[in-house]
Parts: structure tokens; sequence; C-alpha cells
């Protein structure tokens, strides 16, 4: 088996583990029982999809394709959310966000280096996960920790099916596997803290 064939396949376990990830969140909201706020998911989609944009050009190859599947999964649910009339609030730190996402692209196009661009965006990403940290602290089963678990597998594998390894490309994957990984510790620390 080639070096290629071993990345396809690992891209196509990823792949996978992104649709075992999603299905469930996206069951719950057809059904009414998650109500996902709508720019958030706006701002994951864009920041997420642009980065695998980015990965492409600095020759992630099939690699990068969870990242592009993820992010078209979660403009779809923006998109689901917004169907179901979800919370569709938008603050002024929801539009800094989206700015700052968006201002990757320019940033991009001036220095011809797809760097920057996935530096910010991971940024954004990462202060993205701000008020989950703060729901799950005080209510630590509030969320699956199978989701980010399968999340940080996602990436892990990412990042060892990248065709080419280099700051542009492993640096996403790598601070959200490393960000879902501290989410899960804290919410089982935070379980057991609550259980005593």
């Amino acid at each position: 088996m080639g070096t290629a064939s071993y990345k396809e396949i690992l891209s196509a376990i990823a792949i996978a583990l992104t649709f075992a990830a999603f299905i469930p969140y996206i069951r719950a909201i057809v059904s009414g029982t998650i109500k996902p706020h709508v720019f958030s998911w706006v701002i994951w989609g864009v920041t997420t999809f642009v980065v695998f944009l980015a990965q492409l050009e600095a020759k992630g190859g099939v690699g990068a394709w969870p990242i592009g599947v993820s992010g078209s999964i979660t403009i779809f649910i923006a998109l689901l959310a917004f169907v179901k009339r979800s919370d569709i609030t938008i603050t002024t730190t929801d539009w800094l966000f989206f700015v700052s996402a968006l201002s990757s692209l320019p940033l991009w196009f001036l220095t011809s280096d797809p760097l920057w661009a996935v530096v910010i965006l991971t940024t954004v990403d990462v202060l993205g996960f701000g008020p989950t940290v703060r729901k799950i602290y005080s209510f630590p089963h509030s969320e699956s920790l199978l989701f980010f678990a399968l999340f940080a597998a996602r990436n892990l594998i990412v990042i060892v099916a990248l065709e080419t390894h280099s700051v542009t490309t492993v640096l996403f994957p790598s601070v959200i596997a490393a960000a879902c990984m501290l989410l899960m510790a804290m919410a089982t620390y935070r379980r057991r803290v609550l259980a005593t």
C-alpha cells in the first residue's frame, strides 16, 4: 500500500468520524431538541471552510478534505438552524468574531501566504469555544463528551493524513484537537467535583 493510499484511507476515516459526530447533532436540530446559535455556526462554517482552502493551497492534499467536509456541514447546520428558527440573536461579540474571520481573506490575498489566514481563523475558532467552556464549567453534563472525542480523533487523523506538514496545514487541526481534549478533561473533572 503506497503512501497516497494510506493517506486516502486516513482521510476517509476522518470524514466518517466527521459524519458520526454531526449526524446525531443534525437529527437533534430537526427534532427541535437542540436550538443552535445560527450566527455562531455561520462563523464556524466560514472559518473552517477558509482553513480548508488555505490547507489546499499549502499542499495539504487529501488530508485537508475532512476539514472541507466539516466546513460544509457546519454551514449546512447554520442554514438548518435558521430554517428551524433557532437562536438568531447577534451580539457585538458575534460581529467581532465574524469580521475577524473575514479579515483573514484580504490578509491572505495581500501577503500571498495562507499561514496568516490560518492563524487568524484558528484564533477566532478557539475564541468561539469560550461560551462552551463557560457552559461546561457550570453544567458539565450539558455537552456530549463523545462529540468532542470524535472531533479530537478526527483532527489527529487529519494531521497524519496531510500530504504536506507545515504550520499552515497542521496548526488548525492540532489546536482544535487540543481544545476538544481540554474541554473533555474539564467536563470530566467538573462532573467528578459536582458528584461529590
